[in-house]
């Protein structure tokens, strides 16, 4: 796993990572899921293929999840203590923006919740669901700067961005770049 950037305010750190999030020692991992939470492809099929159908089940057990909104189920055998499945919005669904902001928020929340010190996610909703990588790193990362800057006494410590591909995580490096400045 490669630290590409880290940006840190007090005890609260903000990183971005290049490589395979199923494998990352934080207390939780976000998946990027879909209201059904069926978890067949992309990073949700990898997480329930490496964690476990113990993840399915307890999903199927939830049910559905609206766009914006996050739940949380066990990890299986991941080295995390939790998976939160954060549901990203679809390109051409509408206010797009404000459902992946509502996502992250949710997410962050939840693990908050939970008393959890590290979070790790993906690029929600810039694979398979279309929405521009671009805009997805600029709402992660200010987004979830935002959330740690206010939340002073928030449990979450690192909140982190575990991205898989090249071209997604030069977004994301751009974003940590403005950050620095």
């Amino acid at each position: 796993m490669e630290v590409i950037a880290e940006k840190q305010r007090g005890n609260k750190n903000l990183r971005l990572v290049k490589g395979d999030i199923t494998s990352r020692d934080v207390d939780a991992i976000v998946n990027a899921a879909n209201s059904a939470l069926q978890h067949g492809g992309g990073v949700a099929g990898a997480i329930v293929r490496k964690g476990g159908n113990i993840i399915q089940e307890e999903s199927n057990k939830i049910g559905h999840v609206p766009t914006g909104s996050a739940a949380v189920t066990c990890s299986g055998s991941l080295p995390c203590k939790a998976v939160i499945h954060a549901v990203g919005p679809r390109m051409g669904e509408g206010d797009e923006d404000n459902k992946l902001k509502n996502a992250v928020i949710s997410s962050l929340k939840l693990a908050e919740e939970k008393g959890f010190k590290s979070i790790s996610m993906p690029a929600i909703s810039s694979s398979i669901f279309g929405f521009p990588k671009e805009r997805c790193a600029e709402i992660l990362v200010g987004e979830s700067l935002k959330y740690l800057t206010e939340r002073i006494d928030s449990t979450l410590n690192v909140v982190e961005f575990c991205i898989f591909d090249d071209s997604t995580l030069n977004h994301f490096k751009r974003e940590f770049d403005n950050l620095l400045r």
